[in-house]
């Protein structure tokens, strides 16, 4: 391309290739300001229609549930509109009845008494905030009058403390349960929990919190290895990493990894339903991964990410990064047309198509559907891609390039119906971690970051297996605080908590 200040050739053939240059630069520069509007104003295309934020929450419900209202009366003639049907309360819950009653029963037609025909009956739900009370242990002492008459000694005898979580602190199983949760599962930093214990007058300090933390930290060690190991059992692992910040490690980057196995739907999983968030102080090498994994030789479900080439595993690709790739290259195309990026989106579209079918067979009918109805697209799809002609730097032709150089995995999930078409398993998992941050925005020292990492696992894989975290992390740090415990039954599908 000749500078501006030049004068242009003479020569027809060399003008053509410089407004040939020119042209593909301009439509790469107009590429990139399409997709940075779309990044900057746009909403995310890969989900539904956004949420909204926290602080308008009710008022985009109430938006929503007028569109949908005008919508119905304009569709009148062709849609019945469903009444609203309202979800019964659990029967579980304590029920108390009032009984309302007329003061006269006497007909106002007739003068005569009134009998019962029946009752109506309604429900409300009424909230009882949070109790707290005081448990005081008495221990009684016993000694023998004997002894302190005859002898220089007299031994006393006392009950022995209950085991505690925490001996000689005020905290019990659930009061530290209370604050994991809180905290952990609810993103709700201590500073607002003192503030909260302070509404019924406790002076419940963050570093006191903080310190009991780090102790059930210390105390789940054990369970958090059983659980290790259990993963490490299993034949396929998804794994994903999400950078952190730490203020004493204030010049690196530091990375929070989470390694998952089976669904995070109880119901949609034969395996053991496992989520570990694993800490590494200021990096991302492949090496943390290996070290994590102790030489796993099955299936590793992971992104494009050179590092984990490492491992002794079987990598198995995303195709939601692929997708991800042409949606953007799709947001870069004029407003209004469609592209090759479309015809890339629709081969995709088919193969997710095809895996919706699948959620409730096995694996290796899984395997044979795979075989008959995926890979005649797989193979379409790859002679589309060696055959586009596109310029590389462009968005459509950074996702073929992608696509390509990433192929051998992508296509591995044909090879074994328990490899998933995507790593969405592990992007689920990172969430809570990455909503949790945005409150608490980062962690003081690693130690508090690695204390961090196993609590939040505790959590996640409750949650995954269909536990009611609360009651879990309370049921395990009574059990783990006791002389004799076996880790091995506190694995959560071992657990059943009423």
């Amino acid at each position: 391309m000749t500078d501006a200040t030049e004068p242009l050739p003479n020569d027809p053939e060399e003008l053509k290739k410089i407004i040939a240059l020119l042209q593909a630069r301009n439509n790469f520069l107009e590429e990139q300001f399409r997709l940075a509007q779309q990044q900057r104003f746009g909403a995310s295309s890969e989900s539904h229609p956004a949420q909204g934020d926290l602080f308008n929450e009710v008022e985009v419900a109430l938006d929503e549930l007028d569109e949908n209202i005008e919508d119905d009366s304009k569709q009148v003639t062709t849609v019945v509109k469903k009444k609203p049907v309202r979800q019964k309360l659990p029967k579980d819950l304590p029920r108390e009845t009032i009984i309302h009653d007329i003061d006269d029963k006497i007909c106002a037609c007739c003068g005569h008494e009134l009998h019962q025909m029946g009752d109506e009956r309604s429900e409300n739900l009424e909230f009882i905030p949070a109790q707290v009370k005081v448990i005081e242990h008495v221990r009684l002492k016993y000694s023998c009058r004997t002894c302190e008459k005859e002898n220089t000694t007299t031994e006393i005898q006392i009950a022995p403390l209950p085991s505690s979580p925490i001996p000689k602190s005020i905290a019990t199983a659930t009061l530290l349960s209370q604050i994991i949760t809180s905290k952990y599962q609810y993103a709700l930093p201590l500073y607002r929990q003192e503030s909260l214990f302070k509404q019924y007058g406790i002076e419940l300090s963050r570093k006191t919190m903080s310190d009991w933390m780090m102790k059930c930290y210390a105390l789940f060690k054990p369970l958090y290895q059983q659980l290790q190991h259990s993963l490490l059992a299993q034949g396929v692992i998804h794994v994903d990493e999400t950078p952190l910040k730490v203020i004493n490690e204030d010049r690196v980057t530091s990375y929070m990894w989470v390694y998952c196995t089976g669904s995070d739907s109880p119901t949609q999983s034969t395996r053991p339903n496992i989520v570990l968030y694993d800490y590494q102080m200021g990096s991302r090498a492949g090496a943390c991964v290996v070290n994590y994994l102790q030489g796993f030789t099955g299936y590793l479900q992971v992104d494009g990410y050179a590092g984990y080439e490492k491992t002794t595993a079987t990598l198995a690709g995303c195709w939601a990064h692929a997708r991800r790739k042409f949606i953007d290259a799709q947001k870069a195309q004029p407003k209004g047309k469609t592209g090759k990026a479309d015809l890339a989106l629709s081969f995709i579209q088919k193969l997710y198509r095809i895996e919706s079918s699948l959620k409730e067979k096995t694996a290796y009918e899984k395997y044979q559907i795979r075989q008959a109805q995926a890979k005649p697209i797989l193979d379409k799809f790859y002679a589309w891609l060696v055959k586009a002609n596109i310029v590389p730097k462009s968005a459509l032709g950074i996702a073929i390039t992608y696509s390509k150089n990433q192929w051998h995995k992508l296509i591995r999930y044909l090879d074994d119906g328990n490899v998933t078409i995507d790593n969405n398993r592990a992007e689920r998992a990172v969430k809570p971690f990455v909503i949790g941050r945005k409150n608490w925005l980062f962690c003081n020292t690693s130690h508090g970051a690695n204390a961090s990492a196993m609590l939040y696992s505790i959590i996640e894989t409750a949650k995954a297996n269909g536990l009611t975290p609360f009651d879990y992390i309370a049921h395990c740090l009574e059990q783990l605080s006791s002389e004799h415990v076996d880790v091995e039954k506190l694995l959560p599908w071992h657990v059943k908590l009423s």
